[in-house]
This record gives structure tokens, C-alpha cells and sequence, in this order.
């Protein structure tokens, strides 16, 4: 399993990361609504046919997650594995009310070894299941998500499979980063404290979190008055450093690779804070990125349009400015 992981990081490089093309037949309705397009098979095949086939992706993107429609049609994921690039499948069955205090707990447990075996058939050498917890939630939504991962990758790991372990904080609403911090803290201590007693082997997962973040609503402007600060404190200097050092306090540096997702960021913005995390601060696992939409968005628009060519150019130059940020050296004027 650490060999799977090896080869979609980029090797002794480490400079590549994933692709997140998992999203759920509701989800991608949602996106291909926004460009006026049917979500039919059809369409669907089409879309993710394109991205998967643009020229040069195995060059920076080490896996892509897949939907269960996608893995089983070999048609659309043939351009993936002529490329060499691994490929992943989404396991969980959704997010589900917790309790009557709210939050909500993710399930797909039951059954789960049977599925995997059967994605394991079809090709998938990892998998990812989604934790989704508010900073209102209780702590006992956040315990539950957190042995319920626990539990998945478990299960991955007795068949193969390299899990995803995904516990994301998501960022809607008015809260500052200071409690993005706090919370966040507290869920990666649980998911981890479920990890140990389950018997995860460290060594072989990929953590998928959250950035460390202001509330997308939020209006408290985010703290410049750092004793060390540079001249000029942009926004991605403030929140590489909150998520460095919540990081630190919290992940075992047996971890093999942290890959950030980009959550509801506007386009470009989470690419940009994965660069200054690692052009500026030194980590004891390699930070690259599981991105969705950072690494789809233009692509989509312009495949709606008809540009299926200039639709994959831009998949490609977002995910060569991706790898460049897992080296801290991200160039915004990036020639494909």
C-alpha cells in the first residue's frame, strides 16, 4: 500500500497529487446546471472522458477519485490507466442527520469489505470516504465521525486498498479563523485517537483535511500582527500558518501524505495556500493537494462551451500550478 502511495505523490519528486472527479450523480447535476447541460450518462461519460484524456496529466496528477458510475465504464477511465495514473473510488454512502442536536454522520459501513473487494476487481487502489462536521457540531458527532472513519479505513487496508481518510471542517458561516483552528484541532485529535485503537497502520492512509480558514461569511479581517511578520502579509501567509501549525499539533509525521481539499475557496485561492505552506514552512509529511473543483472549474465552463481542446489546456495548466505549489514554486503565468 505505501508503494500506491509512492506513485501517486510522484515518487522521489513528490510534486503530484489527485484529482477529485468522484462527485455524486446530484452533485454534478448541480455543476453542469450552472453551464446549462443536461446530467445524462451520456453527458457525464463525455465530460469526464475529456478530462481524462488531457495530454500530459500523468505528468502531475498521481490519482483520480472516481464515482462508481465512472469505475465501471472502462471506456472512461481506459485514457487513466493508459496513463498509469491510480485510480481511486468513493465508498461512502453520504451524509445522513446525526441526532436531533444536528450535525450529521456519514454512512457505508455496511457491506463495505464486499465493495471493496468488488472496486479492487475494477482497478481501484484506494478509496475515499467523507466526514462533513460544522464547528457548531457536538462532540459527539464529532467522536462518531471519527471512529466511523476509523472504521473504514480499516477495512480498506485488510483488502489493499490505500483509504482517504477525509474528516473535512467545512467553512460555511460567519466564524474567524481562530476558531476554524480550535475545531479543527479537535476533530484531527479524535479521528486519530480512533485511528490508534483501530489499528490503522499511519503508514498507509492519505489524510485529507480541510485548510484552516476564516468562515466563508465571516467579516472579522484575518490577523496580521505576527512578531515575525514580513513587510506585507497576504491572506495565504496568514492561513498557511494557522494550518501549518494546527498540523503539527496534531498529525503523526508517520503520515505519508497530506492532501488538502479545496472545499468552497474561490478559484485559485486554495492552490495559492498550498504554495505559501510550502514555500515557507518546513513539514514533516509532504502537503499536495486532493482538489475538485480548484482543479475543474474552467475546465467545465469551457467544455460547456464545446472547447473540448481548450477545456483540457486548462485542467492541465491548473494542475501543473498545483504541482508547482507542492514545491513552493508556483508560477501564476503558466505556458501549456
Amino acid at each position: 500500500m505505501q508503494n500506491i502511495i509512492y506513485r501517486i505523490i510522484g515518487g522521489p519528486a513528490y510534486n503530484k497529487g489527485i484529482l477529485a472527479a468522484d462527485e455524486s450523480s446530484p452533485t454534478i447535476k448541480k455543476r453542469f446546471d450552472s453551464i446549462g447541460v443536461d446530467s445524462t450518462e451520456g453527458t457525464r461519460h463525455s465530460y469526464r472522458h475529456n478530462l481524462f484524456s488531457t495530454d500530459r496529466l500523468e505528468d502531475y496528477i498521481g490519482g483520480v477519485i472516481l464515482f462508481d458510475e465512472t469505475i465501471r465504464n472502462d471506456e472512461t477511465v481506459l485514457p487513466l490507466k493508459e496513463k498509469g495514473i491510480c485510480l481511486g473510488i468513493k465508498v461512502d454512502k453520504g451524509a445522513k442527520p446525526y441526532d436531533d442536536n444536528g450535525g450529521k454522520l456519514t454512512e457505508g459501513l455496511d457491506g463495505l469489505p464486499d465493495r471493496l473487494k468488488e472496486y479492487g476487481k475494477l482497478g481501484a487502489e484506494f478509496a475515499k470516504w467523507r466526514a462533513v462536521l460544522s464547528v457548531n457540531d457536538t462532540d459527539a458527532c464529532i467522536i462518531a465521525n471519527a471512529w466511523t472513519l476509523a472504521r473504514y479505513a480499516k477495512k480498506c487496508q485488510d483488502e489493499g486498498i490505500v483509504p482517504i481518510v477525509e474528516p473535512e471542517v467545512i467553512m460555511d458561516g460567519r466564524h474567524s479563523i481562530h476558531t476554524s483552528n480550535e475545531f479543527t484541532q479537535k476533530v484531527l485529535h479524535h479521528v486519530f485517537d480512533a485511528l490508534y485503537y483501530e489499528k490503522v497502520e499511519l503508514e498507509s492512509i492519505i489524510l485529507k483535511p480541510n485548510m484552516v480558514l476564516n468562515g466563508y461569511a465571516s467579516k472579522t479581517p484575518l490577523p496580521t500582527n505576527f512578531s515575525d511578520a514580513k513587510k506585507t502579509i497576504t491572506n495565504s501567509h496568514v492561513v498557511a500558518l494557522y494550518t501549518v501549525n494546527c498540523f503539527k499539533k496534531c498529525v503523526p509525521s508517520a503520515v505519508p501524505m497530506i492532501a488538502f481539499l479545496s472545499g468552497g475557496q474561490a478559484d485559485g485561492d486554495a492552490v495559492q495556500n498550498l504554495n505559501e505552506m510550502n514555500s515557507s514552512f518546513l513539514t514533516p509529511w509532504p502537503l499536495s493537494f486532493s482538489f475538485g473543483r480548484e482543479l475543474q472549474n474552467n475546465s467545465l465552463i469551457l467544455w460547456g462551451d464545446g472547447e473540448l481542446e481548450l477545456s483540457r489546456e486548462a485542467l492541465l495548466r491548473r494542475a501543473i500550478q498545483c504541482s508547482m505549489a507542492t514545491e513552493g514554486e508556483l508560477n501564476e503565468f503558466v505556458s501549456v
